[in-house]
């Protein structure tokens, strides 16, 4: 029997279900698969602050996780904290937006990625350059404004962050409030990529 842990490193429980239904429906036979949700931070991960915060909460999740795993997946398209994870963890750890990456390059000459929250593309675009694959990158783009809202938003504009006792990372609610426009029609087409609100689609020839 194989052990894979999932991390959720938002505090969004809803997301973490989703990806665990989700792996549950790829997984080979003989695959355990278990998910933790972030215990402190952004309900959605929209900015620099959130998505630092969310590393730190990804890191804990793994420390504070007494289970069997023989492999960890780090379930968040951006992958917060996924150098410091394989800095500690004895086990392989695979990032959501790492993997998609080298699949889509796998795939084709040149990829895009889709996502909600503006902020997003320029973090993307720098993560993509980190792994010196920008001459693949054909576009980061953001989706439009629409009437839905994501299961991971706050359900108000003043809402706190979950935080650790003592902790200041509620006065940084503000930057990770999730977009307004993200559609979860966007978030069905991008299943492919796996589950959460960005995915990377690759095709040959000129950029998208």
């Amino acid at each position: 029997m194989t052990d894979i842990l999932l991390i959720n490193p938002n505090t969004t429980r809803s997301i973490t279900t989703l990806v665990l239904r989700t792996a549950r429906g790829f997984a080979s036979k003989g695959t355990r698969l278990r998910a933790v949700t972030g215990a402190f931070g952004p309900r959605y991960i929209a900015s620099r602050v959130g998505y630092a915060i969310a590393g730190h909460a990804a890191v804990d999740a793994f420390a504070n996780d007494r289970g069997a795993k023989d492999a960890v997946v780090l379930a968040c398209f951006g992958d917060p904290g996924l150098a410091a994870l394989r800095e500690i963890a004895p086990v392989p750890v695979i990032g959501m937006a790492d993997a998609s990456v080298l699949q889509a390059c796998a795939i084709g000459e040149r990829f895009s990625i889709v996502t909600g929250g503006e902020r997003w593309k320029e973090m993307l675009e720098e993560f993509v350059s980190q792994r010196g694959l920008t001459g693949r990158l054909a576009s980061v783009r953001t989706v439009a404004p629409s009437r839905s809202r994501p299961a991971t938003c706050m359900s108000s504009p003043r809402e706190p962050m979950l935080s650790p006792p003592g902790s200041a990372t509620s006065a940084a609610a503000s930057p990770c409030r999730p977009p307004s426009g993200w559609a979860r029609s966007s978030t069905e087409r991008c299943t492919r990529a796996g589950p959460g609100p960005s995915c990377a689609a690759s095709r040959s020839g000129s950029p998208t």
